[in-house]
């Protein structure tokens, strides 16, 4: 299991399997977010189990299944208040970790400079640089 933490909130990860939800407990995270939808590809774990795997261990589980390489305002729009409710620390994952980072990075330029926001992702191994006008553009909706 490859974790990418971005800050004390939020670590991204690629795929996580069944087995690997009762260490994500063990190291203290309190939600899992899964922004991959399920049957995207043949093989990844379904949902549901990982979903009956996050209660059984104490984990809140959020299904916000977003299409790789398509994310929309609306699905920022519903990530930012459902990243700032949830309980910390936040595990989000989906494939690569990558359209965890995005929505993220997306959501936190509502109050975070840009500058910031990409710093944090490029730390994390995510070259966010090519945002800059979407990052840009959801800074305009502060708050």
């Amino acid at each position: 299991m490859e974790l990418r933490k971005i800050d004390d909130q939020i670590t991204v990860a690629p795929q996580i399997s069944v087995d690997d939800v009762a260490e994500l407990a063990r190291l203290g995270f309190k939600t899992l977010v899964a922004n991959r939808p399920d049957h995207e590809e043949p093989g990844q774990p379904g949902m549901s189990d990982l979903e009956a795997a996050a209660k059984a261990n104490g984990l809140e589980w959020v299904y916000q299944p977003v299409e790789s390489g398509h994310i929309t305002d609306e699905d920022v729009d519903r990530f930012a208040p459902m990243i700032q409710q949830a309980e910390k620390p936040v595990l989000a994952f989906c494939r690569s970790g990558t359209r965890c980072t995005v929505l993220w990075a997306l959501s936190a330029a509502r109050d975070t400079p840009a500058g910031d926001v990409v710093s944090k992702a490029g730390n994390a191994g995510y070259d966010l640089s090519g945002l800059a006008p979407r990052l840009a553009q959801q800074a305009a909706k502060k708050g």
